[in-house]
C-alpha cells in the first residue's frame, strides 16, 4: 500500500477538474496548452496508450517553487490507469506522449490541473503546475 504524504497526488490529482466546454481562441489556447520538456530520454518504443497502468515518480511544485508532494520523497511510485480519468487531463495527456524511463518536466496550465477553483490548502486557484515525472513501468 502507497503511503501518502499530506497533499499526496493520489488525493490531489484524483479530483476532477469540471471543464466549462468554452472553445478558446487560438492564442488563449496556446498559453494553455500542456508543455514537455524532457530531460531524460526513454527507450523511445514503450509508450502507455488508454487503460493502462502506470506507474511514475513525480515531484510537484508550484511556479514560486513551492513543493507540494512528492512521490520520491515517501520512496513509492504513484499508479493510475491511462486516459480514464483518474488524474488531471495534464497527466494523462503527459504521460501518454512518454516512453519507459523517460524524465520530462510538465509544465501543466490550469485549464488542465485545477482550474479556478484549485485545492484548498494545497494548490491555489488559477495554478500553473510544474511537475517533474519519470514514467517507470506500464503494466
Amino acid at each position: 500500500m502507497m503511503s501518502r504524504g499530506i497533499f499526496s497526488l493520489s488525493s490531489i490529482l484524483r479530483q476532477p477538474l469540471v471543464q466549462n466546454g468554452f472553445i478558446l481562441s487560438r492564442s488563449f489556447s496556446e498559453a494553455m496548452s500542456l508543455k514537455i520538456e524532457t530531460t531524460v530520454e526513454g527507450d523511445g518504443t514503450h509508450f502507455p496508450k488508454k487503460g493502462d497502468k502506470v506507474s511514475c515518480h513525480y515531484v510537484l511544485t508550484l511556479e514560486n517553487g513551492s513543493k507540494i508532494d512528492s512521490s520520491r520523497d515517501r520512496g513509492s511510485p504513484f499508479s493510475f490507469k491511462l486516459g480514464l480519468g483518474e488524474v488531471i487531463k495534464g497527466w494523462d495527456d503527459g504521460l501518454a506522449q512518454m516512453s519507459i524511463g523517460q524524465r520530462a518536466k510538465l509544465t501543466v496550465p490550469p485549464n488542465l490541473g485545477y482550474g479556478a477553483r484549485g485545492i484548498p490548502g494545497a494548490v491555489p486557484a488559477n495554478a500553473t503546475l510544474l511537475f517533474d515525472v519519470e514514467l517507470l513501468k506500464i503494466n
